[in-house]
């Protein structure tokens, strides 16, 4: 019943947030985006997208922590694409050449929509500044 009622509020959501256009999600989206994360990836990236403490330090595992998601971040220095890819994907498979890190992919539990809902929240919770300039680097990509 949860299940269908999330599938159910990614469609509305969607549907409104391609009607108010990409870089202007609807309040849906954003509340469907903040629910996710909050499933899916508060529980390594903060609840306040705060990231783990020391993450640029490796662990002794040698894999890095998760990093903030909140403008301390380097999330915005990347283009929606690449972002995108990651949560689908997870890092390793992003990144290659045998990188190890405890960031999963998440493709067989959300759809393009739902990441796409995540992302949008993060984003706006980023000032102007660096809004301004992940979606720079997202247009200049789909060029």
């Amino acid at each position: 019943m949860v299940a269908a009622a999330l599938g159910l509020a990614a469609v509305v959501a969607t549907v409104a947030w391609v009607s108010a256009g990409r870089d202007r999600p609807s309040r849906a989206t954003l509340a469907l985006g903040q629910e996710l994360y909050a499933m899916h990836c508060a529980s390594c990236h903060g609840a306040d997208l705060e990231g783990q403490p020391d993450w640029k330090l490796p662990l002794p595992s040698g894999r890095l922590p998760a990093p903030p998601h909140d403008a301390s971040g380097h999330s915005w220095h990347h283009p929606d694409s690449l972002l995108h890819r990651i949560v689908k994907e997870g890092t390793a498979a992003v990144v290659g050449g045998g990188y190890e890190t405890d960031m999963p992919g998440f493709g067989d539990q959300l759809d393009d929509a739902q990441i796409d809902a995540i992302l949008s929240y993060i984003k706006s919770t980023w000032p102007r500044r660096e809004r301004d300039h992940q979606r720079a680097l997202s247009r200049a990509e789909n060029r």
